[in-house]
């Protein structure tokens, strides 16, 4: 934890949940709001998991506040685990506390795993409120393991090539029919050992890449151009 982080207790559908805020870098005013979910939580699955602070760096580098909460029954988190419908309802909880504490921003959700699995959940409740989200990162998606909802067509996907746990082939299969892209990390597994700082510098580039885009077809608008 660093000076700019802040631990947070917030109430939870199974009791109190332990989580952590971490602000933009040089006190600048925060450009969104990002989500992270973490793995699963009867497997190791914590907040402090490496591949979810690496989401939470790529999205502080991207001038986000970032909060992540451990689900229920991880550290100091009160419940049991729900498998996954009671940890999208405090995801949700989540969204609605980040939401007020910082009103107007726009929300990203991303998680890792098992993480990807609520994050579409939350996703697909937040579309159906008329309330979507700006965007999703899913790294390592839980697909063929877990029923994962339909994505946005410009969800950022990472997989690992030589994922064990989820092969790169169910995800294939789940977005196929969506026609989704996919960024594959050459010689990645599911915890992408050595390869944390691609899902970084994929996730900086495309995300800076589509804001620059946005910028020039408003300016073209602004001018008339087709």
């Amino acid at each position: 934890m660093n000076k700019t982080s802040e631990r947070f207790t917030i109430a939870g559908g199974a009791g109190l949940m332990e989580g952590m805020i971490d602000m933009p870098l040089d006190g600048a005013a925060p450009r969104g709001i990002a989500l992270v979910a973490h793995p699963h939580p009867l497997y190791g699955g914590t907040m402090d998991n490496k591949v979810a602070v690496t989401l939470m760096r790529t999205f502080v580098g991207l001038g986000y506040v970032v909060a992540r909460i451990n689900f229920r029954g991880v550290g100091a988190s009160e419940g049991v685990h729900d498998h996954g419908h009671g940890e999208t309802d405090d995801m949700g909880v989540l969204y609605q506390y980040m939401t007020q504490k910082f009103p107007g921003l726009p929300v990203a959700l991303s998680g890792f795993s098992f993480g990807t699995y609520v994050q579409s959940q939350l996703a697909k409740r937040l579309a159906e409120a008329g309330t979507p989200a700006q965007r999703l990162v899913l790294v390592g998606a839980a697909a063929g393991k877990w029923a994962m909802a339909d994505i946005p067509a410009d969800t950022i996907l990472v997989h690992g090539e030589l994922d064990d746990t989820i092969p790169l082939s169910a995800v294939l299969d789940w977005v196929r029919p969506q026609d989704i892209p996919v960024i594959v990390i050459p010689g990645a597994d599911h915890f992408f050992h050595r390869k944390l700082g691609h899902i970084k510098s994929w996730v900086q580039a495309l995300w800076r890449n589509d804001a620059e885009n946005d910028v020039k077809s408003g300016q073209m608008s602004d001018s008339g151009e087709d």
